[in-house]
């Protein structure tokens, strides 16, 4: 069966995720709905597979995570994931902060551009300021 999206074929899946991965992987709404409940502050990435800007930003994100003051997840939105029109994501990667089961900040990555370890970093700050 053919890849629905070119730029999946070309780069496909990410491989072997890391045992001890400190940005934990949700696999559908009912996970991080649990997950954003049960947190007083939670960082969420949403990503392609695909996508060559997620892939190079997800290195960043799990070194955050392995030192970060909030609690990390990411859940994979590939193939019009029924999250991104909840959360109105529409490129990728974004970042969400979750305080006490509320959305208060987001980080959208630039469109061809994606994000950046500062970019990264100030948003972390701005959420830890709350």
């Amino acid at each position: 069966m053919p890849f629905r999206n070119p730029l999946k074929a070309l780069f496909g899946p990410p491989a072997g995720e890391p045992v001890d991965d400190p940005c934990v992987l949700l696999q559908d709404e009912t996970e991080l709905d649990a997950a954003v409940a049960s947190r007083d502050k939670l960082m969420v990435l949403f990503y392609a597979s695909w996508c060559p800007f997620s892939r190079a930003f997800l290195g960043t994100c799990r070194k955050h995570a392995s030192g970060g003051a909030f609690d990390y997840a990411r859940i994979i939105v590939d193939d019009d994931h029924p999250l991104t029109d909840k959360y109105a994501i529409e490129v990728y990667p974004t970042v969400l902060f979750f305080e006490k089961g509320k959305l208060v900040r987001r980080l959208d990555g630039v469109y061809h551009r994606g994000l950046s370890q500062d970019q990264f970093e100030d948003f972390a700050r701005l959420c830890s300021a709350k």
